[in-house]
């Protein structure tokens, strides 16, 4: 069974060349363009892990991130925010709200994405 992960991220280029590699690497990539659509398939999709940018239409990442962390359904699941907001205050934020990782996208290159996804997901499975 391939490894789900959910991106939720409102810049289609991005969610595209992401997901071209993610989907490269054999996984399986379910993409939510708004926070409201992301969490309901988070319920529904059960995914292994979830890249999640903050400034989201509908509901921004941070209320995503605040719901996902309070469901029994999915506050296991391992969040990777990837967002170009980089003021300490906001990476504080998602850390205490639950998030795994926090990468600014302006600082990573596609590959170092997914080797985070891939730390993560190994991580998840140990635990």
């Amino acid at each position: 069974m391939k490894t789900k992960i959910l991106f939720v991220e409102d810049d289609s280029a991005l969610q595209e060349s992401l997901g071209q590699v993610l989907e490269g690497e054999g996984f399986e990539v379910i993409k939510a363009f708004d926070g409201e659509e992301g969490i309901k398939l988070a319920l529904e999709q059960q995914p292994n892990l979830i890249l999640l940018d903050l400034i989201l239409p509908i509901i921004n990442g941070f209320d995503v991130l605040k719901k996902l962390k309070a469901s029994e359904e999915t506050k296991s699941i391992p969040v990777i925010v990837l967002t170009n907001l980089e003021s300490a205050e906001d990476i504080q934020k998602a850390l205490y709200g639950g998030a795994t990782t926090y990468l600014l996208k302006a600082s990573y290159e596609l590959e170092d994405v997914l080797a985070k996804v891939k730390k993560a997901l190994e991580k998840a499975d140990a635990n």
